[in-house]
């Protein structure tokens, strides 16, 4: 019995600790600049250096993971990632083709900010420049993966 009361103690006593995954969610209003990315093949390394998961070598790719659902994120020139959670007044249940037209460009978006366990997190407001895909590397890398640029393509 004094275990089972001491158990129960220690768990209420850790429920009123802080939590470490309960960190705070407070936003800021950010600008930043960057590339709109692939999540997915730029964290996780499955096609190639992160040089070559950006850009022209890497838009098929990309386009073909943002249809798919993997979340895109906004790259700094200064190399972080915010993982953007909504854009520019979109549903987010709702498919649409806006990202698809943002997919490897270089953005300056103000939005807001979160960050927990050390991930940002962005909701883009309003995207105030699109300077287009900035970084032509195709000619470095080819077509990443190799089969996303149709063969007969002249």
């Amino acid at each position: 019995m004094f275990k089972r009361l001491m158990g129960s103690a220690a768990i209420v006593v850790a429920t009123m600790l802080p939590q470490p995954g309960f960190a705070n969610t407070s936003a800021q209003l950010i600008e930043i600049k960057g590339e709109v990315i692939d999540t997915w093949c730029y964290f996780s390394g499955v096609m190639g250096g992160e040089d070559a998961v950006i850009g022209s070598a890497h838009h098929t790719c990309a386009l073909w993971c943002a249809a798919g659902g993997i979340p895109v994120g906004v790259r700094t020139e200064e190399g972080d990632v915010f993982m953007v959670l909504k854009y520019s007044g979109e549903d987010i249940l709702e498919k649409t083709d806006t990202i698809m037209e943002v997919q490897s460009d270089v953005i300056t978006a103000k939005g807001m900010h979160y960050v927990r366990d050390g991930v940002n997190y962005l909701v883009v407001e309003n995207v105030i420049a699109n300077d287009g895909i900035q970084v032509l590397n195709h000619e470095d890398y080819g077509s990443v993966p190799p089969n996303s640029f149709p063969k007969n393509y002249k």
